[in-house]
């Protein structure tokens, strides 16, 4: 359930800040595959992916998990 929940909200401010997941993905400097796999909610972010996301996206982990 946790994994769905971070899901929406990175695919959420990912299209707020109007990045397609290539974009993402090369600005977070992860692979596509994992972002994708993150979005869908099938992987598990680990501490270091979610930071990465968090700075490409210029929000906080914390927004991230919670809102």
């Amino acid at each position: 359930m946790e994994n769905m929940q971070l899901a929406k909200r990175v695919r959420a401010f990912r299209k707020l800040k109007g990045y397609t997941q290539q974009e993402l993905a090369a600005k977070s400097g992860i692979s596509l595959a994992v972002l994708g796999a993150i979005e869908r909610g099938n992987r598990r972010a680990e501490e270091q992916v979610l930071i990465k996301v968090a700075e490409a996206l210029g929000v906080s982990v914390q927004e991230l998990r919670n809102g």
